[in-house]
């Protein structure tokens, strides 16, 4: 025990390790092909979480903003191309959309709950900040991969409906209109069913995680309430932006379509 804490040793996670093999197992006795994925998977987990955490063992012994904001920009840039590894058809320019979008919308949705809510002092404090970010960038990931996607392909289905609008006289946000409205309710979709079951099917893990550290119930909760509200924000100014900008890449200056039969 430290404290109220419950310590957990390199015994006792070799012990739940044997719940990955266990995995791996029935993978290979099922033969799916993804018993090395899962190691693989596993293994970098361990690794990069190690890294992760002497690393913010150092960042919170310095008492500067600039290897915060350095780990922040590194989490966005790394959440960009796990977006793009996700998304197998990408709208023109789809690097250079989604980075705007991301870095716009959880940026700005950190900061305001940080700031704003919070009251951080000092701003950057990186016990709070670091944390708080990764939580509202990774919640935003799933919103991005799927407004990403999901434009793509609903531009791809309504190739000839869109064409046909155009000749019509409608503008291309006109034509786009419907592609685009689908693609932003797809995006929000897993906020919508977070919210609706969370507490009724599952405990939330930052909420769990306070508690398991000794917090008080209700405020964990309360804490809880807020980080959803936040990262179901970040997600719907992520997504529409995404969908704002990337559906003017799909036509040119004289509305016309750029994609090809």
């Amino acid at each position: 025990m430290t404290g109220s804490v419950i310590d957990l040793t390199i015994i006792d996670l070799v012990l739940v390790y044997g719940l990955v093999l266990i995995a791996v197992g029935l993978a290979r006795f099922n033969r799916i092909g993804q018993e090395r994925d899962l190691l693989w998977s596993s293994l970098r987990m361990i690794v990069q979480l190690l890294v992760v955490g002497y690393l913010l063992k150092m960042v919170f012994a310095i008492a500067s903003p600039w290897p915060v904001l350095l780990i922040l920009v590194i989490m966005g840039g790394f959440a960009v191309q796990a977006v793009g590894a996700r998304v197998k058809e990408k709208m023109p320019r789809f690097y250079q959309v989604v980075g705007l979008a991301m870095f716009t919308g959880c940026g700005g949705a950190t900061f305001f709950f940080c700031i704003l809510v919070v009251g951080l002092t000092p701003w950057y404090d990186p016990r709070y900040l670091i944390p708080l970010a990764g939580m509202i960038i990774g919640n935003s990931m799933t919103g991005a991969s799927l407004a990403a996607e999901r434009l793509a392909a609903e531009m791809k289905e309504r190739k000839q409906e869109i064409e046909t609008s155009l000749c019509l006289g409608a503008t291309s946000r006109q034509a786009a209109a419907d592609a685009v409205r689908s693609a932003f309710r797809a995006a929000l979709i897993p906020s919508v069913n977070a919210m609706a079951t969370m507490g009724l099917v599952f405990l939330p893990g930052m909420m769990t995680g306070q508690i398991l550290s000794g917090t008080e119930p209700l405020l964990a909760v309360r804490y809880q309430i807020a980080i959803m509200c936040v990262i179901t924000a970040s997600v719907a100014v992520t997504s529409f932006l995404i969908l704002l900008l990337g559906y003017r890449s799909f036509f040119t200056a004289a509305h016309q379509l750029r994609l090809r039969p």
